[in-house]
Formats: structure tokens, C-alpha cells, sequence
């Protein structure tokens, strides 16, 4: 129409590559002038809310009180904290929760954030397939929708008759969904139609593209395909004939092995090479894959993962209602009285650096390592403390708690840092030369908010002075957060990774 603009795809400008690095991938169309994603979120969720309430009013006969409704959306794997903020903020602003009552001070906890492969194996977890599976058996979900490909392994814990599954996180996700077969699909037709430029306006490209993606994009087989020729109307009836690049009466023919070639084989290899990549992430067997989104309905895809991955997992599978998996988990994972998901196992360990009073044994064995502070206390420098250990299973909103001490020389000495490692190692380590560790990120913590440092601190000693305090670790679906706690009470808290 005239004088407007044609939004798509704009979710996608929310993947963490993109808000940290400003790196959008180039085959996204542009955003409209003078506006960013978030803009179109808001404007999209609010036109899908309006329609949402409508249907369920239609439904159920009756004007729903939506207001005291919970909220549930679903985000790509991939995502880290602050796509997912950015779209809880424009879920909020899009009115899809509000206030109940008058002092509804809590309204805005009714909106839940769920990742899409954590709700697809909800759904999957009631599917026979998944119950061909015993505790302590891994399965994959594989999340194929429009414009991302989400990866999230599972392990299955406790008894099938009281059936629990704990995220091992090692997530990951990637802009190689069926909207990248539609747009090198255009690119193709571009290329066939360089020198008919009537069929390459606007509409009629839309045209081609939407005829590709109603039929032949999940119905496409492959190689079984190579012979075939694909039959696509033009939109324009003018210039209709030119058989050397396949225009013939009104309609343009594609081989089918130019569509594999061009089109379909670059997105599937991308999908096979990310599924690969996650198993050895992983490092554990994987004994079922099931394909769930839009995108698993193509057959070639679901073929290829078959011929690629069948010989080392057991169960490879796409339940009859794949493309509302997604959809369908999170509304069951809402309105069940326990979740189903609700342990994370902890993917690599987390160590802090400490400097702790010198014990026999760190005299034995690192005595260099042993120093003597102010206050005339011998200290052993280079010890790790583990926060996490690696394969820990925690439950989801377990706050794993460990206790410090800081000594100070004056008041001003207020300011701890916490240095967090991270390791891949299996092994116990309590120096810092006894296996490699990577740094992850400092944490500089000030401890004057603490009542116990400002009650020396009022009162100085001319020994100094000892705080103590604790540092507790949280691990969600998408990141590591540390806390600060004094006396059970949170004081601060940071980010520390992505599980991404």
C-alpha cells in the first residue's frame, strides 16, 4: 500500500551477536527509518494481543479478566539476558500483562519468559517417544523454526512414573531457519531473471517467493528431487518466453538439483554442522533427537539429520504436531502444578581465586604460595574455591551459597574483587597450577553497604579488621548470576555468563 512499509523478520534483530557486537546478519531487511526492533515488538505484540483476546473471549463465551492472567513467551535458545529484557520490555509496554486490582504491585511477575527448545521438550516429554527413554538418558531437542534453529540437550532424572528432566546447559542457535531457504530462493530467482527485469519488481517477486514457501519448501526431498522440475507462475503475463534460463509459457522451471544445490543444501549443512557441534559440546551420548518447529516439517531436512545422525542416535523423531510444539509446551509447562524441567546441570565448573589462612597441607605442598598479611596471619595465595563444580544438577532458582572474609587495614580498604574462573576439567582442583582454568570476569565487590564493615570501619582497630559475608551463584536457562548476601539478604548482584 501505499505510503507504508513492509516489517518482517524483525525478531531476529534481538540475537545476541546483534546488541553486542551491532553485527546483523546482511540479508535482514533494513528497519524502517527512525525505528528500532523493540518499536516493531511493541507494535506487533499489540496487534497479537488485541486478536489473542478476541479469540479467547469467542472461546469461552464470556470477557476474560486477562489482567490476572499469566504470560507466557517463548525466546530462541540463543538468546542472552539482554534480548531477553528487551523483550519482556516490549512484551510489558505492548500491555500483554497489567494490573489486576487497584495496589496490583506484582503484575509484572505474570509475565514469564520461557526458551523455545525448554518449552518444546515439555510438550515432547508427554510423546511416547521420549518414553522409550530410562532415567539418566540424554535426548536433544531441536528446535527448526522461521529465522533461527535452536539446540538444547536434556537429561531425564528421577522414575518415568514421576517424570522430570534436568536442561543440561549447553545450549546453542544460530539465524539458519526456513527463512534463509526463502532468501536464497530470491537470490536465485534474481540471478535466473537478471535480464527479464519485469518479473524481478516487487510483487512479483513476493509472488515466486510465497508460491516456494506454501509448497515446495517443506515437500522438497533432495536428491530424489534432481531430475524434477519445479514449476513456478509469474506474476507479470508480459515477457513470458525465454528457455534458456527456464521461462517457458508464463512460468519459470527450476531443476531440482539447482534448487538443492543453491537453495536447500547451504541452510541444511548449516542445521547438520550445528547439531554436530552441540553433540561435542555436550560430550555425552545423546540417545534421541526430536525435531519440533515449522522448519522440521521439511522432508529433506528431517531426511538428511536421519542419514547424518542415525547410525549414533538410537531414536531420531518429529512428533505429528511439530510446528505448535513450541507453542503447546509452554502453555503446558504454565499450567502444571511442578515444572517438568526443573533442574539445570551445570555445564562447567566456577571457581573463584581466594586468598585463605595457610592449612598443613598448603604448607606442604605450596609453601611458596604462603605469605604473611599485615595483621601477621599466614595466608596461601593461588587457592580456588569452587562455587559449582562441573555436572552439579541444581534446581532451577537454587542459589548455591559460599561464605568469604575480607581483611581490611583501614576503612577505606572497602572493596573486594571476585575473580571467577570457569573449567572444563572434571578434576578437583585446589591450586591454580593444577589444571587450566579461564578467566570469565572480575567482580568488584564494595562491602561498605554490609552493617558488619561499617560497624569497624566506625570503630576502627589498629590491627584492622575482618568482614564476612557470602557470594551466592544462580543458574537459569540463559545465564550465571553472582549475588551478594549478608545474613540471608541480598546486597548486589551481577552477571557472570552466558550459557550460550
Amino acid at each position: 500500500m501505499p505510503g507504508t512499509v513492509r516489517c518482517e523478520w524483525f525478531k531476529l534483530f534481538l540475537e545476541p551477536s546483534a546488541l553486542r557486537d551491532d553485527v546483523v546478519d546482511p540479508r535482514l531487511p533494513k528497519l524502517p527509518l527512525g525505528k528500532k526492533a523493540v518499536d516493531l515488538i511493541v507494535d506487533f505484540l499489540t496487534c497479537l494481543w488485541d486478536y489473542a483476546r478476541e479469540r479467547i473471549t469467542q472461546e469461552i463465551g464470556i470477557v476474560a479478566d486477562l489482567n490476572a492472567a499469566d504470560v507466557w513467551l517463548t525466546v530462541p535458545a540463543a538468546w542472552d539476558a539482554k534480548g531477553c529484557q528487551l523483550m519482556r520490555d516490549a512484551a510489558i509496554q505492548a500491555g500483554l500483562v497489567g494490573a489486576a486490582f487497584a495496589g496490583d504491585r506484582e503484575w509484572r511477575d505474570r509475565l514469564h519468559i520461557i526458551t523455545e527448545p525448554e518449552a518444546a521438550a515439555v510438550h515432547c516429554a508427554h510423546l511416547t517417544n521420549l518414553h522409550q527413554l530410562r532415567p539418566s538418558q540424554n535426548f536433544m531437542i531441536c528446535d527448526a523454526g522461521g529465522g533461527t534453529v535452536d539446540l538444547a540437550v536434556y537429561k531425564i532424572i528421577g522414575s518415568l512414573q514421576n517424570l522430570e528432566i534436568a536442561e543440561v546447559c549447553a545450549r546453542s542457535g544460530s539465524n539458519c531457519g526456513s527463512l534463509f531457504l526463502d532468501l536464497r530462493f530470491r537470490e536465485l530467482v534474481r540471478t535466473l531473471l537478471a535480464d527479464h527485469p519485469v518479473h524481478l519488481e516487487p510483487a512479483s517477486l513476493a509472488y515466486f517467493m510465497h508460491a516456494f514457501s506454501e509448497t515446495d519448501k517443506l515437500a522438497y526431498l533432495g536428491e530424489s528431487d534432481d531430475g524434477n522440475m519445479f514449476h513456478f507462475t509469474c506474476f507479470n503475463v508480459e515477457d513470458p518466453d525465454d528457455p534458456a534460463v527456464g521461462l517457458i509459457n508464463g512460468e519459470l522451471a527450476i531443476p531440482g538439483n539447482l534448487l538443492r544445490r543453491e537453495v536447500f543444501d547451504p541452510v541444511i549443512e548449516q542445521v547438520l554442522n550445528l547439531i554436530e557441534g552441540q553433540t561435542r559440546r555436550v560430550d555425552q551420548r545423546i540417545d534421541a533427537l526430536l525435531l519440533v518447529g515449522g522448519f522440521s516439517g521439511s522432508e529433506y531436512l528431517f531426511k538428511r539429520v536421519d542419514e547424518t545422525l542415525g547410525s549414533r542416535i538410537k531414536v531420531i523423531a518429529r512428533p505429528s504436531d511439530a510446528d505448535t510444539a513450541t507453542c503447546r509446551g509452554a502453555a503446558q509447562y504454565g499450567l502444571a502444578r511442578r515444572p517438568l524441567v526443573s533442574s539445570i546441570i551445570a555445564p562447567k565448573s566456577y571457581i573463584m581465586r581466594v586468598k585463605l589462612p595457610a592449612e598443613p597441607e598448603d604448607w606442604q605442598r605450596r609453601p611458596a604460595y604462603i605469605t604473611e598479611n599485615n595483621a601477621g596471619v599466614h595466608i596461601c595465595e593461588n587457592r580456588l574455591q569452587y562455587l559449582v563444580s562441573k555436572g552439579a544438577i541444581l534446581r532451577k532458582g537454587q542459589r548455591i551459597r559460599t561464605k568469604f572474609c575480607k581483611f581490611s587495614s583501614t576503612p577505606q580498604d572497602r572493596m573486594f574483587v571476585a575473580v571467577l574462573y570457569t573449567s572444563d576439567s572434571d578434576k578437583l582442583m585446589r591450586y591454580t597450577d593444577e589444571g587450566e582454568t579461564y578467566e570469565l570476569c572480575k567482580w568488584t565487590v564494595d562491602l561498605a553497604t554490609l552493617p558488619s564493615f561499617q560497624q569497624h570501619a566506625n570503630n576502627p582497630q589498629p590491627g584492622g579488621f575482618y568482614t564476612d559475608f557470602e557470594l551466592g551463584l544462580e543458574l537459569d536457562s540463559a545465564e550465571v548470576r553472582g549475588v551478594l548476601l549478608y545474613n540471608g539478604y541480598e546486597c548486589g548482584r551481577v552477571t557472570f555468563d552466558f550459557l550460550v
